[in-house]
């Protein structure tokens, strides 16, 4: 929302109270407190008629700022919740105090690495963000006009109106950071425009309005700045970004209310600031391993059955496509009886023997839910009676014919109505489900609508998706155990990462879709949603067999994939009939299956540090200015580059720059060089898929599971270019299968100096089996190996291609050293 004409008018029917100088600065304990005042303090009457901010500056802890103004400040906008669930696995503890001081015209508060300077001077403003080690770098600071309350259609202006009418209008506080010369921003939860914010108007109001409009699903005050920085939102309230397409220079932050807070974070990178963010609104959750296998669906409004299921999952069999987890959508119940959670007899007359069965396939089971109640419902009555529904002012249950026909909305505000939805679904789980597909949650009533606990229903409609996710999740890991536990999510607010798997939404079968998809997910994980994934193939419409084979592999390269469309089946035999597509899809599957050993691994890793399996180029390569722009490709964590393949058979897309040779996983052939923008053709059997410089990937021998022993016979791939002068010291770690989320099975120090040798050194753990040490884009021939400081006899190693070589490491060396020509 805009609330100035220009850089000096109001919009109209606009008061805007400017924060214009400092009437009051106070040092408390471990706090900054100050008062600005909307007029120039001249003489003492100038203290009347002068509306007022009240502003505190507080550290939870090392380079996080929390700012925060109020206008009114005993108001319920400010003290009626819902409020964030804050720094759930406690405030990490500081390494340093604050300190504030006030002198002269200036007063700071620091932390840290990072510092605020507040102008205390006459008739002037200004609150500057200061951050490294002598905190003289300028982040980003509020300046003239940019701290403000604002009015509009209200009767401010008069004080006998306001007497009378004190409602009337909207009331917003508005914060206007200023942005540096080719300052960029990024995040803001799941967008499906461009990756670069700037010059977008962005509003925090989760809808479900599809993959291709400005609407979406996950809505998250959060963004990241190229600049070494990061502010969050702590609210679940409609929230307005104009992210210099108001003021150009600026990113306006207009919130409705008394009060407005942010959390500045300071990096410096990228990385740095999705850590320590995720730090404040929570860590994700480890996905079980089986969820990283091919997801197969029903789809949504297909004919299907007990038979259809079975002659889906006989079809992918005899095709040697693995399938890990089988998924009913929506009418596995009866139509206008969502949610009653009971099978629908007619299609299901043995749904219990249909769940058993597939079990002895090994296969998992997920089904559709959502949060709402249909009058039809066998268990809506109940829910009525007992209030558990979202309620109206005259105390009658909120009802709503879009969806389902006279449908209630769970109130999870309300703790026996939480309860009450959680036992529906455990006795699921006891049935034999392993995951729920927590769709919805967007569609929430904002009007005369009364929750058990008070809460502002304008805050709870952003809010409503993270008590849905968690009651979901928690009675699963309640039931299934810790890291047991998976959801396929749609909704979300900040915090909700904590509860994996979250997919982009409902995109057309178009490649511009499948674009969209991409960027989607990329501004999601920049916010700390570590596990994701999308339709492959589209959720609308048919999708053409070379749109589905680009899809598959681009799906099967993401942390989670699933099969999954609107009105048409998604096995591959029904969409492509040369036959094609289905050898496509065996190839991809099996492809990620090898990959475990890696993907796993930085799912643990994700849980530690909140960084996403899929990644923006500018996470890995900060340094390269091109990486910030880039959004048609990405990293499948640090060590490779994935480039989509968006058309029938063409793809460009751009290397960051640095030394060294870029090697494909799927094509065997080498890039030569970076900083530059490369052109291919691949068949629908091939992708751009990079192994960096000096990069290094464990593949497991079992392409056809996920869950396999990734440590036994495992093939350790290193990409020997690189940069001759400067080592490269990595950790290399294969977790265990049977104990995933334990200590490593295996933990590889590696050291390469390009050009040169490469060591290797068992750290942790034991090689039970022979193993395989490939090595790709060679600078030069090998002029020796040893084992356990044993040089090893020729007939070991072989060649592969050129500039590839082999060699076998036999079970229990500890170390292999390898020196180039």
């Amino acid at each position: 929302m805009k609330i100035s004409h220009g850089c000096w008018h109001p919009a109209p029917d606009t008061i805007i109270d400017w924060a214009v100088e400092v009437a009051k600065t106070k040092v408390k304990d471990d706090e900054l407190y100050f008062v600005t005042c909307s007029k120039p303090i001249n003489f003492r009457g100038d203290t009347l008629n002068n509306p007022t901010l009240s502003h505190s500056i507080t550290s939870p802890t090392d380079d996080v700022l929390l700012l925060t103004s109020t206008h009114w400040k005993s108001q319920k906008s400010t003290s009626r919740g819902p409020f964030f669930e804050l720094y759930p696995d406690g405030v990490p503890s500081r390494s340093s105090k604050t300190a504030s001081t006030v002198s002269g015209n200036s007063a700071t508060f620091s932390i840290g690495s990072l510092e605020a300077k507040l102008d205390t001077g006459a008739k002037s403003f200004g609150l500057d963000f200061y951050a490294n080690e002598n905190k003289k770098r300028l982040l980003t600071r509020l300046g003239w006009r940019s701290v403000g309350y604002v009015k509009q259609g209200t009767t401010a202006a008069h004080p006998k109106l306001n007497y009378t009418d004190p409602n009337r209008g909207q009331r917003y506080v508005t914060y206007q950071f200023e942005l540096s010369v080719g300052e960029k921003v990024y995040g803001l939860g799941e967008r499906f425009g461009p990756l670069i914010k700037n010059g977008q108007s962005v509003d925090m109001w989760n809808d479900d309005g599809g993959t291709g409009s400005e609407l979406t699903y996950k809505n998250i005050p959060f963004y990241i700045s190229s600049r070494g920085y990061g502010i969050f939102l702590p609210t679940s309230s409609f929230v307005s970004y104009e992210i210099q397409s108001e003021r150009t220079t600026r990113v306006n932050i207009t919130v409705p209310g008394e009060q407005i807070g942010v959390y500045l974070i300071y990096g410096p990178d990228p990385k740095s600031i999705i850590s320590k963010y995720t730090s404040l609104t929570g860590k994700p959750a480890l996905p079980p391993k089986w969820t990283f296998g091919l997801w197969l669906s029903t789809s949504f409004t297909t004919e299907y059955d007990a038979k259809t299921v079975a002659s889906f999952l006989d079809g992918m069999a005899e095709r040697s496509i693995p399938v890990s987890v089988f998924h009913y959508d929506c009418f596995w119940m009866k139509g206008f009886e969502w949610c009653d959670f009971e099978f629908d007899k007619d299609y299901f007359p043995d749904a219990a023997a249909d769940l058993r069965a597939l079990k002895a396939r090994g296969i998992r089971v997920c089904v559709w839910i959502n949060p709402y109640i249909a009058q039809e419902s066998s268990i809506f009555d109940e829910g009525a009676a007992k209030g558990y529904f979202i309620k109206k002012s005259d105390g009658s249950v909120w009802q709503y014919d879009y969806w389902q026909a006279g449908m209630g909305f769970i109130d999870f505000t309300n703790p026996e109505a939480y309860k009450w939805y959680q036992s529906k679904l455990a006795k699921l789980i006891d049935m034999g489900v392993d995951s729920f597909k927590t769709d919805f949650g967007e569609r929430i009533p904002t009007g005369d609508a009364v929750y058990f606990d008070g809460s502002d229903p304008m805050k709870m409609h952003n809010y409503y998706p993270f008590l849905y996710n968690k009651a979901t999740f928690e009675v699963i890991e309640n039931k299934l155990g810790k890291n047991n536990a998976a959801v396929f999510a749609r909704s979300a607010t900040a915090g909700v990462q904590r509860f994996p798997v979250h997919w982009g939404g409902d995109p057309y079968s178009t490649f511009q879709a499948m674009a969209e998809t991409l960027r989607g997910g990329l501004s999601l994980a920049l916010c700390g949603f570590a596990f994701w994934a999308h339709d492959i193939g589209g959720f609308e419409g048919n999708p053409d067999p070379a749109l589905y084979k680009r899809w598959i592999a681009f799906g099967l390269f993401s942390s989670h994939s699933r099969l999954h469309g609107s009105n048409s089946y998604r096995v591959p035999w029904l969409i492509d009939p040369t036959g094609e597509a289905e050898k496509v899809l065996a190839k991809f599957v099996r492809i990620k299956h090898t990959l475990m050993p890696y993907l796993f691994t930085l799912a643990k890793q994700a849980t530690k540090t909140g960084i996403s399996l899929l990644r923006a180029t500018f996470l890995e390569f900060p340094q390269d200015p091109v990486s910030w722009n880039v959004d048609t490709q990405y990293f499948l964590g640090p060590e490779l580059l994935v480039a989509p393949v968006f058309s029938d058979e063409v793809v460009e897309y751009y290397i960051p720059n640095g030394p060294g040779s870029w090697y494909g996983i799927v094509d065997g052939k080498l890039r030569e060089g970076g900083g530059k923008y490369v052109t291919e053709s691949h068949d629908f059997f091939s992708i751009p898929v990079l192994l960096r410089p000096g990069g290094a990937i464990v593949f497991g021998s079992d392409d056809s599971k996920v869950d396999y022993d990734w440590a036994s016979k495992f093939t350790l791939m290193v990409n020997a270019s690189g940069c001759p002068e400067t080592p490269i010291h990595k950790i290399i770690n294969i977790a265990d299968n049977v104990i995933p989320s334990g200590a490593d099975k295996l933990i590889i120090g590696m050291e390469l100096v390009a050009a040169k040798a490469l060591t290797l050194t068992i750290k942790s753990g034991t090689t039970l089996t022979d193993w395989i040490l490939k090595l790709v884009a060679l600078p030069s021939n090998i002029a020796s190996v040893s084992i356990d400081e044993t040089i090893i006899a020729s007939n070991v190693i072989s060649t592969a291609a050129a500039g590839e070589s082999i060699i076998t490491v036999s079970a229990g060396a500890k170390s292999i050293a390898v020196t180039f020509e």
